[in-house]
């Protein structure tokens, strides 16, 4: 059984997601966007530890990668370490966002969908089919080749985040939960009518969104091609004494080019109500990439990849 210790367990989930060998000096940027700041040397200690435990094996001065052992200690010893990882990792990219939807400056949180290169085109015309049916979160994104997360041999497209929204509130001093990620069933041409499933945000160790993709809950094709399907969807929910404050704010981002909402209430389909709290449903910025999923483009996205200024997205590619 490996330590607990926070660092070692974000050390460990860092080099999971990682496909190549990590070094020290670039593990400790990446400990530090997680707001762990430690020096070199600290990540050699810490590395060193892994070393001896058996979890990681070092290929030359290449870096860092999961041994085996490393692999299978991490998916069983920490899960109780990674409960609850997602919402902080989510309320992290909210605090950084610092949107302003008046002046449209500032940053947004982004996901990043990663492709091979020879399938560029056919991402393309597959998100801009998710944007044209209306079900995705914000119309436009970048196609981008350098990054830290595009191997070679790929390119990344940014996506807006929709916890940017989150960012947009709590920076207007309204609180705001993002309670649950779900599959919202569409019939006709822009009518939702229910959740199919629904998973809370926090206490799991998995994005929902992601787990919809890969289970095969999604109907995103016949979503565009026939106007009927099923769509992954985000519940938040704020304060309803905010109610008018937040409908100003809503107003904005849609005048920004954000689509949203699909519905806001106290009692919003077949979600239960809250007579305390307004339920805002919007469609996720992860349909994109579902759909390319769904067409057997093989696309990897990462949920919440960091934060960027707006004008970047704007800029397209």
């Amino acid at each position: 059984m490996i330590k607990t210790e926070r660092k070692v367990v974000e050390l460990l989930r860092i080099l999971k997601g990682q496909e190549e060998p990590v070094g020290a000096k670039r593990l400790s940027e990446l400990m530090a966007e997680r707001g762990f700041v430690l020096s070199d040397r600290a990540v050699q200690y810490y590395l060193r530890y892994l070393d001896e435990s058996g979890f990681t094996y070092k290929i030359g001065n290449h870096g860092r990668v999961l041994t085996e052992l490393g692999r299978s200690e991490t998916e069983k010893a920490l899960v109780e370490d990674r409960t609850g990882y997602i919402i902080s990792k989510l309320e992290r990219l909210a605090f950084r966002s610092t949107f302003d939807p008046e002046t449209t400056t500032g940053d947004v949180a982004y996901n990043l969908t990663v492709v091979p290169e020879e399938r560029l085109d056919e991402v393309r015309e597959a998100f801009d089919a998710v944007i044209g049916a209306g079900c995705g979160f914000f119309p436009h994104y970048r196609v981008v080749d350098r990054h830290q997360g595009v191997p070679p041999g790929s390119v990344g497209l940014m996506t807006v985040c929709s916890i940017t929204m989150d960012g947009v509130f709590q920076h207007h001093g309204i609180p705001v939960q993002v309670a649950y990620g779900g599959t919202l069933r569409v019939n006709g041409y822009g009518t939702s009518t229910e959740f199919v499933h629904l998973i809370g945000y926090r206490g799991t160790t998995i994005d929902p969104l992601e787990l919809f993709i890969s289970s095969g809950l999604t109907s995103l094709r016949s979503l565009i091609e026939t106007g009927s399907g099923i769509a992954l969807a985000n519940i938040r929910r704020v304060p309803e004494t905010a109610g008018p404050r937040v409908m100003d704010l809503i107003g904005s981002m849609q005048r920004a080019g954000f689509a949203f909402p699909v519905t806001i209430g106290s009692s919003v389909f077949n979600v239960p109500p809250d007579p305390f709290r307004l339920s805002i449903v919007a469609f996720s910025g992860m349909n994109m990439g579902g759909y390319c999923r769904e067409l057997g483009i093989p696309v990897r996205t990462e949920i919440g990849a960091g934060n960027v200024p707006f004008a970047k997205v704007m800029d397209g590619g």
